[in-house]
């Protein structure tokens, strides 16, 4: 078998050799070409890019947090504000030997074990360098006690913050509202930017509905940090921009006086300027303190609002929803009258019941013996029940519910505070969807008078006697009065918004109704006369009586044997002076009897707060003193006046002399 040879050519093994090394020379080259071409990209379009990492390796941007702004009452009076807080606080790498100068601190402070629990987990999850605060709210005393320690407590520092305070305590606490600490919910709405630094954030009334402008914008310092990231020096900064101070349109003499009047029962008042829609007062009780939760609410605290029977933490003058009984009288007047299914002089037989035609059932009248022939104005002070039950049957419910929304009932008025409720004007076609079940007549009657399904909050009572005052103009009922971006600024007042009228022309049909509410107060028979007696100015209103439980035809009223939870409401709406009205009001006691007893008394004392002279008030108060011959108070007399006092001292205490938001006199 022959042997193959390989016969070798040096030309051959050249060129292959070449044309590998060209290969390989073009993909170095290539290689190269892209490393270049990457480098030239970083060192031209990356540079701005890589500067500002580069910069953020020994540059730290430490947040400044706003101050938040102030808020007052309409005359000045401080209603929320910051006080300087002291905090005991340290960071992980400025202390050594941690555990033992714990120790050491819980002898020389009282610090809890829960408070130390708390300073070690914040430890782990922040970064080495950032304060984590041991122990808040140190007293004067805890403050001069570790200043004089502080050599033993290497690391651990004294530093002082704002805190929100509330200096009135509950007084309007359901309006103001309260800050609190901000949580995950919150951070998901927030401008996360604005908030770096921030802890609180509004969480109820005001301090929520206007959080934009009360929270200001924040400021930070620029710092030149070290490998470890620790701080050297600071480079540059930018100052936060203070929150807004707001004026809120609170009469704080009217709150105070409605808290106080209203002291002993569940219930609510409402004050309203008809003439712009300002809120003069709005008073809610029981009422919370918001100072509680400010910082964070205890669980013990917490769940002692939270069950109790009478919850204080529920704005009944916002939220809460009642029958308004016969307090929307003189408005069911004055849409029967727009209708044409009355006329001021026709009349109504008042036999003491009223009987839809054609059905047996009796729907009582307050008054068992009748009111006989009555007309309207007479049907207003005297509150005769079968007039109203009439006019709503002859007007049917659509029409009578759709023209007593047009005083706001069943829908939000848009008030500028979160939360606030609708009531419910109750037609056919709600009661469809909301029920599945048919409107029967006897549901139109029950309505005529307040009562069935209709319900109002007293926001909107109050809404909707302000507009019988202005014979149908309306205003958006608002809180807020005027705002002040700077103390070196005088504040600017917010424009009243007003909303459509109600839609009746005829002067003559509101002064026929508005007749029949003054004769409620100043009229020889009228239901509320004794409120109305020895007034220094006129005024109109009506009482309400709103049932709490339904009543069997064969069975009559006796709050004697009933709980105080099933007693009736007591309702009042007023307005003053008739002439030139500058309030209106509407006061809710619960399960406190009938309106003319309870509610009207209160109604004529808050109205005698907002428009009588000092003078005035001054010889009020001293007919009212107890002569010496009389018999010594009772204790719960006792407890009154000491409240009293107390109220008017707070409030001596809190007016400014030069109020920075001027006001006209009230005239």
């Amino acid at each position: 078998m022959e042997k193959r040879v390989t016969v070798k050519s040096e030309r051959e093994e050249y060129r292959l050799f070449r044309s590998r090394a060209i290969v390989a020379a073009a993909l170095v080259f290539i290689g190269l070409s892209l490393v270049f071409i990457r480098l030239i990209f970083l060192q031209v379009n990356s540079y701005e890019h890589y500067t500002i990492l580069s910069k953020e390796n020994y540059q730290k941007r430490i947040p400044t947090p706003p101050v938040r702004g102030l808020i007052y009452d309409r005359n000045g009076v401080l209603l929320a504000d910051n006080h300087i807080e002291y905090v005991l606080e340290a960071a992980e790498d400025d202390v050594k030997d941690m555990d033992r100068k714990l120790k050491r601190l819980m002898q020389l402070l009282p610090i809890t074990p829960q408070e130390i629990k708390k300073f070690k987990q914040k430890l782990r999850v922040n970064s080495r360098f950032q304060p984590v605060v041991l122990r808040k709210n140190l007293t004067e005393k805890e403050t001069a006690i570790f200043s004089a320690n502080r050599f033993r407590f290497q690391g651990f520092n004294v530093s002082v913050r704002m805190r929100r305070n509330y200096p009135l305590g509950s007084t309007a606490g359901h309006l103001i509202g309260y800050v609190g600490r901000i949580d995950k919910k919150d951070l998901e709405k927030l401008d996360k930017k604005n908030y770096k630094g921030t802890t609180h954030i509004g969480k109820l009334g005001i301090e929520k509905q206007y959080e934009d402008r009360l929270h200001g914008k924040a400021g930070y310092e620029l710092t030149e940090v070290d490998a470890h990231g620790k701080p050297q020096l600071k480079l540059d900064e930018k100052a936060p921009i203070t929150g807004e101070d707001l004026f809120l349109s609170i009469d704080l003499e009217l709150q105070l006086k409605a808290e106080e009047l209203l002291a002993e029962h569940n219930g609510a008042a409402v004050a309203i300027d008809p003439r712009n829609g300002e809120i003069l007062a709005m008073a809610s009780m029981p009422a919370f303190d918001p100072n509680l939760f400010v910082n964070g609410i205890s669980y013990a605290n917490y769940n002692a609002l939270r069950d109790d029977i009478d919850r204080p933490l529920y704005n009944r003058a916002l939220q809460g929803s009642y029958p308004p009984g016969s307090t929307i009288k003189p408005m069911a007047g004055l849409v029967g009258l727009s209708a044409g299914v009355v006329t001021p002089t026709s009349s109504v037989y008042g036999r003491g019941f009223y009987q839809i035609p054609g059905n047996k059932h009796r729907f009582r009248c307050w008054k068992k013996a009748g009111h006989g022939n009555i007309s309207l104005n007479r049907a207003i002070y005297q509150s005769c029940d079968v007039y109203f039950y009439d006019l709503a049957f002859r007007m049917g419910i659509k029409r009578y519910s759709d023209a007593m929304k047009r005083f706001g009932f069943g829908s939000r008025l848009g008030i500028d505070l979160p939360h606030e409720g609708t009531g419910i004007m109750p037609s056919a076609e709600w009661k469809r969807k909301r029920y599945d079940k048919f409107w029967y007549p006897g549901d139109t009657v029950n309505t005529g008078i307040g009562q069935g399904y209709f319900t109002a909050t007293p926001l909107q009572l109050a809404f909707a006697t302000a507009t019988m005052a202005t014979h149908g103009r309306k205003f958006k009922p608002h809180v807020l009065r005027a705002t002040r971006v700077s103390r070196n600024l005088p504040p600017k007042i917010v424009t009243p918004e007003k909303l459509p009228s109600v839609g009746v022309t005829k002067l003559r049909y509101w002064d026929d109704v508005i007749r029949g509410m003054v004769n409620v107060v100043h009229g020889e028979h009228g239901t509320a006369r004794r409120s109305g007696a020895g007034a220094k100015y006129r005024f109109a209103g009506k009482t309400g009586t709103a049932q709490v439980f339904g009543i069997a035809q064969n069975k009559e009223y006796d709050a004697a044997k009933l709980k105080k939870k099933l007693h009736d409401h007591a309702l009042f709406v007023a307005f003053a002076p008739v002439n030139n009205p500058r309030i209106a009001l509407a006061v809710i006691a619960e399960n406190a009897g009938g309106g003319s007893k309870v509610a009207a008394p209160i109604a004529r004392q808050l109205l005698d707060t907002y428009l009588l002279t000092p003078q005035q008030k001054e010889e009020i108060s001293e007919q009212n003193k107890p002569k010496e011959s009389d018999e010594s108070p009772s204790l719960m007399n006792i407890n009154k006046l000491k409240k009293k006092k107390e109220l008017e001292r707070k409030l001596k205490r809190e007016i400014q002399i030069n109020s920075p938001l001027t006001t006209a006199p009230r005239t």
